[in-house]
């Protein structure tokens, strides 16, 4: 097998690929990338059980046949070959000799007999949006993805379409993200994908408003059409945290701030909190002024911005960063800030439209 193929997009193509190729596995070949050759196309596949990325190059090569390759090694001689255009030639014993310019590198691959097959597209429950709304929905929200394996499926996110209306849902028991876009689906379903999953197409998707993303949904698997790349992923199963029930419906105090002020305050209080000393952050709402202070076993820091406040006076507390990482998703200058009580959980939204809601639970503040 002989094969001619531009150094980029064969770089750009394995690094991408290998997202998907397993670290430790017992099955060798998942170690690798499959490459599939047929019809001048290159095919490269990397899969793991539970995310799949392939994609396809064009090269100059009459032969077709197939092969799996250590994809961290494969991926670093490519990057460091001189030459624009690379040779890569497979002998029937599985010899690789890659070539461009002066340099050669020699590597042995393996058949790709016990490569998996993955899971089939399925063309009926399919719905598409543009890639920019679904990365900004994805980054918007992944802060919120639980970290422990307590509740395995809250390790990743719900999808939830209803009447032409995206929701896609993070929850960790401490804070609650949620973001809200039509998408032309006449269907009501929902699913959650693996956070790490959604971590992956994130690197795919672009900025362009007219480039879409295309999923197509089956029982257990989900697979995302982005720019020439389809990425495979296994859904979690179970039922998923009930989260409307989570959002109040009512509030006593009202608070609209500037968003880049409030992150501010907080980063500057964040310099006296580590994991020996986690204290809260005790926030008191007042004369259309927010008064922050902190005490830690480093120091104390005490702060004050203006606000536009309704309703009761409150005092509140929260682990500063729990708080700070949602500010920092938001694009808006000001939003809006709703309170039912200090120990009920803060809500903050945008101060027009209704894009996204974010829930950060309090923590109870001890007696100064």
């Amino acid at each position: 097998m002989r094969i001619i193929c531009n150094k980029t997009s064969l770089s750009e193509a394995v690094m991408n690929v290998s997202k998907a190729v397993s670290d430790r596995t017992n099955l060798p070949s998942l170690e690798g990338i499959r490459f599939r050759l047929e019809n001048s196309l290159l095919e490269l596949t990397g899969y793991d059980l539970e995310i799949g990325i392939r994609t396809s190059i064009a090269v100059s090569s009459d032969d077709k046949g197939e092969f799996v390759v250590n994809a961290k090694l494969f991926l670093e001689m490519i990057r460091k070959m001189p030459a624009d255009d690379i040779l890569i030639e497979v002998s029937e014993n599985y010899q690789i000799t890659i070539s461009g310019g002066a340099t050669t590198f020699n590597l042995f691959a393996t058949s790709a007999n016990d490569f998996p097959e993955l899971p089939k597209k399925d063309e009926e429950d399919s719905f598409s949006l543009p890639q920019p709304v679904l990365k900004d929905m994805i980054i918007q929200t992944r802060f919120a993805v639980a970290k422990t394996d307590i509740k395995p499926i809250l390790k990743g996110e719900l999808f939830e379409i209803e009447n032409g209306m995206l929701n896609l849902v993070a929850i960790d028991g401490y804070r609650l993200a949620v973001r809200y876009e039509s998408v032309k689906c006449s269907e009501n379903i929902k699913f959650v994908v693996p956070s790490k999953t959604l971590n992956e197409i994130v690197t795919i998707l672009d900025d362009n408003d007219d480039d879409n993303v295309s999923i197509f949904l089956s029982k257990k698997h989900i697979i995302f059409e982005i720019n020439g790349y389809m990425v495979y992923s296994r859904l979690l199963e179970g039922e998923f945290h009930p989260y409307k029930a989570a959002i109040p419906k009512t509030h006593n105090t009202e608070v609209i701030i500037d968003r880049k002020e409030l992150i501010a305050t907080l980063e500057r209080t964040m310099l006296l909190i580590n994991d020996r000393t986690p204290s809260p952050v005790r926030c008191y709402f007042e004369n259309n002024n927010l008064r922050i202070n902190c005490s830690t076993a480093l120091g104390k820091i005490t702060d004050e911005i203006s606000a536009d406040i309704s309703g009761e006076i409150i005092e509140i507390g929260f682990k500063c960063q729990y708080l700070l990482e949602p500010l920092k998703v938001i694009k808006e200058d000001k939003i809006k800030l709703q309170m039912g009580g200090s120990l009920l959980p803060m809500k903050i939204i945008p101060c027009e439209g209704d894009s996204y809601t974010f829930l950060v639970l309090p923590v109870r503040l001890p007696k100064e």
